[in-house]
């Protein structure tokens, strides 16, 4: 199998990654709660996140890498030099498959290789690709109102709550709340999102 090339600065991008044969990469509540704290601790430095959902099986996440004047390595907050994004996607992947081999006493790989990208070029593209994101939990048949799963960026959006999202960003994209709220309950546009969202991705 051929790499995909390595993520571009400044670009946003839909990221996801599933179990290997389909395996659940979440089994109980504080895993999900682990992955975040550790992809805060991966990402946030390469990364900026728009939107996410977490499934058993596997997730999504909306990201724009950050943009750097240095192409081997980008600077965090506290000026200490980071992974480029494709590297510091694939750390992440590698810290959280331990944690989990660890914790439930299995071997080998936990995701997918390599992680799925795909760039998105317009913001059309990013108002389905948000949407999709959300409803996920409710196409997979996991919930029946994707609102009533914990484990995604939907309600963040509309709190008050101080939130690491670009949630200002998305909503704007969406003319507010009241937009963001009322476009998650139109069909979304499957024609349209097909570039975005590969079909065999269950």
């Amino acid at each position: 199998m051929t790499s995909p090339p390595p993520l571009q600065l400044g670009a946003y991008y839909h990221i996801y990654n599933r179990g290997i044969n389909r395996e659940n990469v979440f089994r109980e509540e504080r895993n999900y709660r682990y992955f975040l704290e550790l992809y805060a601790k991966h990402i946030e430095p390469v990364a900026e996140t728009y939107a996410y959902c977490l499934l058993k099986n596997h997730f999504h996440v909306l990201v724009r890498t950050r943009e750097s004047a240095d192409p081997s390595g980008l600077q965090d907050p506290s000026g200490l030099k980071t992974h480029p994004p494709s590297v510091a996607f694939s750390n992440f992947f590698n810290a959280y498959a331990k944690a989990i081999n660890k914790t439930y006493g299995r071997t080998g790989s936990l995701f997918q290789h390599p992680f799925g990208r795909i760039l998105v070029e317009t913001q059309s593209y990013l108002i389905q690709l948000v949407r999709y994101i959300h409803c996920n939990p409710q196409k997979h048949g996991l919930v029946s109102d994707f609102r009533e799963w914990p484990f995604s960026s939907y309600h963040a959006h509309l709190s008050r709550r101080p939130t690491r999202l670009r949630r200002a960003d998305v909503l704007a994209w969406f003319d507010g709340p009241a937009g963001f709220a009322a476009a998650h309950h139109a069909p979304v546009d499957k024609t349209a999102l097909e570039p975005l969202a590969p079909d065999d991705f269950d």
